[in-house]
């Protein structure tokens, strides 16, 4: 058990025998009553975002997760197949145990799996990805002062903001996070 003030972005609790992970946190104190702490909370078996009130000091049951670094090796029909290194099993999670990460996965990359009481029930992604962009307009020389993005299709499907320097061919790192571009590490 822990209580509201251990809270910390990205801790997984057990709130009514149901398993969220702590998106964002505040502690309020209003000038008239007791302290509250605000947070938004993601459901980990549906992905479900709520927002969701405690006491100051209310306690709450901490999820203990097993991290098991697997690789990733392929889809099929909306389930993905990953294998542990070592023992060389494999396990298949669904699309909606993936969630938002499907669009960062890539053949042959290592990632942590999250199991709970022995079942595997999502992924956590590295911090960063590198990935190529497979298709984006042109950037228009001259074009840079404004500090401008143009949409770029990544090798996963994924699309997100790049610079308009970047071109097709060039492989960008990613903010798993918050969708970002970071950087260009190499061109064509």
């Amino acid at each position: 058990m822990i209580t509201t003030n251990q809270f910390r972005t990205g801790m997984t609790i057990e709130v009514d025998g149901v398993l969220y992970t702590i998106l964002d946190f505040q502690h309020v104190k209003p000038g008239k009553g007791q302290a509250f702490v605000r947070t938004r909370l993601r459901n980990i078996k549906t992905g479900a975002i709520i927002d969701k009130t405690f006491r100051a000091g209310e306690r709450v049951e901490l999820a203990r997760l097993d991290h098991r670094l697997m690789q990733y090796l392929y889809s099929d029909h909306g389930n993905y197949v990953f294998m542990d290194a070592e023992t060389y099993e494999q396990l298949s999670l669904s699309s909606e145990q993936i969630g938002e990460a499907r669009k960062y996965l890539k053949e042959e990359m290592t990632l942590e799996i999250l199991m709970y009481e022995g079942k595997p029930i999502g992924v956590e992604l590295p911090t960063f990805v590198e990935l190529k962009v497979i298709s984006t307009p042109p950037g228009v020389k001259g074009d840079t002062a404004t500090g401008g993005t143009k949409p770029a299709t990544l090798e996963t499907g994924a699309v997100i903001q790049v610079p308009l320097f970047i071109e097709e061919g060039d492989i960008v790192k990613i903010d798993t996070r918050s969708g970002e571009y970071i950087t260009r590490l190499t061109g064509k």
